[in-house]
């Protein structure tokens, strides 16, 4: 029996991603759910060039979908089913990430990772906290998730 349940990601460079990542999916093929992957671009500033912006955008798009492609296999293994794959042209990431909550009532729960060492847990984590958890009209549950877990103990945890 299959779920419309969807874990959402933000696939971003970070070193905590990966805990995100691991988490989501463990939780995602423990109840039955899916994972969906957030990749933002972040519009280019060129203003006189439109050709030059349009080609900068095409390398973005394209690097976005290398880098989701990269984590597909990694999801099909831990859940055996693949990633959405959400790409999203957007003035950060909390504006990408209230549009795509507002368009997917699937989405039940964001995971996120704090980052680990001394800089704090992370500029998202850290909006969050701000800013709180409404996405447009929708309110939905964040994991935070320790960004130095194990595999083991994300094992034991999801």
């Amino acid at each position: 029996m299959s779920s419309k349940r969807k874990f959402l990601i933000v696939a971003d460079d970070t070193p905590e991603f990966e805990a995100a990542l691991r988490f989501a999916c463990r939780r995602a093929r423990s109840t039955g759910g899916h994972v969906a992957l957030l990749r933002v671009i972040e519009p280019a500033v060129f203003e006189h060039w439109s050709g030059v912006r349009d080609e900068i955008e095409r390398q973005q798009r394209q690097e976005a979908e290398a880098a989701l492609q990269k984590c597909a296999e990694f999801v099909l293994a831990e859940t055996g089913l693949p990633p959405e794959f959400l790409i999203v042209n957007a003035d950060g990431v909390r504006a990408a990430l209230k549009q795509v909550l507002s368009e997917d009532e699937d989405i039940k729960i964001l995971v996120v990772a704090a980052a680990v060492g001394g800089r704090g847990p992370g500029p998202l984590v850290s909006s969050i906290a701000k800013d709180g958890v409404k996405w447009g009209a929708r309110k939905v549950p964040v994991t935070i998730v320790p960004g130095d877990l194990t595999d083991d103990e994300i094992t034991d945890l999801a």
